[in-house]
């Protein structure tokens, strides 16, 4: 049952991503709102699909934030870049500049709300995000940051990279933490049914020092993931 509930999502997300992607392609010429309204529509069809499919719903707890703030997010599934899209409304996500060469998903990233990185760039990579996180606040707007950089298994010990602090210090605003439990439903080709938490923790002021701000972010999420994996 697994196996199908699984494949039939997996169908479902394919021919959403293709009929919708291949018909909006004229949005991609287009001001950038008509391709943000298609991918908010795509985001919400695959979710759909993955509940009735799947049996995978999801909620939220917490405040949403709606001002222009930086948003540290939890990484376990891509299920968290389509949830965190829809519960922000219009982020600006920072990803690595390779995703934006994924066939649809990519294309419509990169219009909406992608802000781009290179691994490994140093301190050129840090100047480039946040010229771009600035001008996304500037629209107020969030940002949107995954702070270990990459998926992790829901047991997998935390490893939180520098790059957060650094945006934190540079945009002066506060940071609001998220935790979340896909891991525990999205698991590669695998679905699990049940309902996934994605958690709005309680923000973080801006201007604390690289040391405290790390240990109080690490802190917040690990803590709030630890007791939803649990739940």
């Amino acid at each position: 049952m697994s196996f199908l509930r699984s494949l039939a999502f997996l169908l479902w997300f394919a021919a959403v991503t293709i009929v919708m992607g291949t018909l909006a392609l004229p949005l991609l010429l287009g001001p950038r709102k008509a391709a943000l309204w298609l991918s908010q529509k795509w985001a919400a069809a695959t979710l759909w699909g993955l509940k009735v499919f799947a049996g995978v719903d999801w909620r939220i707890t917490g405040s949403v934030p709606r001002a222009p703030v930086l948003v540290a997010v939890k990484h376990m599934s891509t299920w968290d870049t389509l949830a965190i899209h829809l519960a922000l409304g219009d982020p600006g996500i920072v990803l690595k500049r390779s995703l934006l060469w994924i066939p649809f998903f990519g294309w419509y990233v990169a219009k909406t709300s992608a802000i781009p990185i290179d691994r490994g760039g140093g301190a050129a990579t840090l100047w480039a995000m946040t010229k771009a996180a600035q001008k996304v606040l500037a629209q107020g707007r969030p940002v949107v940051i995954f702070p270990e950089g990459t998926r992790k298994k829901p047991a997998a010990p935390p490893d939180y990279k520098p790059g957060v602090a650094g945006l934190y210090r540079q945009l002066e605003v506060a940071c609001v933490p998220v935790a979340l439990n896909s891991g525990r439903y999205w698991q590669g080709f695998w679905k699990r049914p049940g309902t996934i938490t994605l958690a709005f923790l309680e923000p973080i002021p801006p201007g604390l020092k690289r040391a405290e701000f790390m240990s109080l972010l690490q802190e917040r999420i690990e803590t709030a993931t630890s007791a939803l994996l649990a739940g």
